[in-house]
């Protein structure tokens, strides 16, 4: 061990040495089947509330309507909540949006995730200065 340095100082980065930082996956898991909703999960709630569309906010995130309609179904069951309201037709008052208690959740989830990216980056920077 070299002088000055505890053994639970964390090491000196090298000068020139490639940037590094910190990447924190988190979810938060309903009922007995672990049926997960994390970040990207609160990231297509947030376009089908902008699209109105459910089918639009699939395709712009890449996932198969499938795929998601089955992902909702199941999350709605074991959260005990209803996260969408689906109305039929076309036009402003057709389309999908959210239940005034999935957008409680998704403030919740947000003001959360905020908080531990907080703690998170100060923790990491304390460790490695």
């Amino acid at each position: 061990m070299r002088k000055g340095r505890s053994p639970a100082s964390p090491p000196a980065r090298p000068r020139g040495a490639a940037r590094f930082e910190t990447k924190l996956r988190v979810w938060v898991v309903f009922g007995d089947d672990d049926v997960k909703f994390g970040d990207g999960r609160a990231d297509l709630l947030e376009r089908i509330e902008r699209l109105g569309s459910f089918n639009k906010a699939v395709a712009e995130f890449g996932m198969s309507y499938r795929g998601a309609w089955g992902y909702f179904r199941e999350l709605e069951r074991a959260a005990g909540m209803q996260f969408l309201e689906r109305r039929p037709g076309g036009g402003p008052a057709g389309g999908t949006r959210l239940t005034a208690e999935a957008r409680r959740f998704l403030d919740q989830y947000r003001r959360f995730r905020r908080g531990l990216d907080r703690e998170v980056a100060r923790h990491f920077k304390q460790s490695f200065r």
